[in-house]
């Protein structure tokens, strides 16, 4: 079973993403910020991750740099979920390591598809 990570500040979207990615078979994980994010990490070392960039203690953009940084989670995947839209902050996003970078708000159809072929693309290699 897959593993995945949300990490976002918004209850709405934690729940439709949760619900959704279950019912498509993934064992979910759940991180209100960032520093719950590099927590759960940690301790289960998900197959992909959906982050948000803007939240309280601990950005995405801390979380993308911490998993860089580590041998190990760097082969995570990163989806960043923003509703930072600017051409510069998507560039930014997949300088640091994003895989993707998804803006808000966004069709949670085409999110799973992404998910699919990101982790399809990881399992090809």
């Amino acid at each position: 079973m897959k593993k995945i990570l949300i990490v976002d500040d918004e209850p709405n979207i934690v729940m439709s993403l949760e619900y959704t990615f279950k019912k498509e078979g993934f064992k979910v994980y759940i991180a209100r910020d960032g520093a719950e994010a590099i927590e759960i990490v940690e301790n289960s070392i998900p197959d992909i991750i959906l982050l948000d960039i803007m939240m309280p203690n601990v950005d995405g953009y801390q979380v993308l740099n911490y998993l860089k940084d580590n041998e190990i989670l760097r082969k995570i995947k990163v989806i960043f979920l923003s509703a930072k839209n600017k051409a510069s902050d998507i560039e930014l996003g997949l300088q640091l390591g994003a895989d993707k970078y998804i803006s808000k708000p966004f069709s949670v159809k085409n999110l799973v598809k992404e998910v699919k072929e990101l982790l399809n693309k990881k399992n090809n290699k």
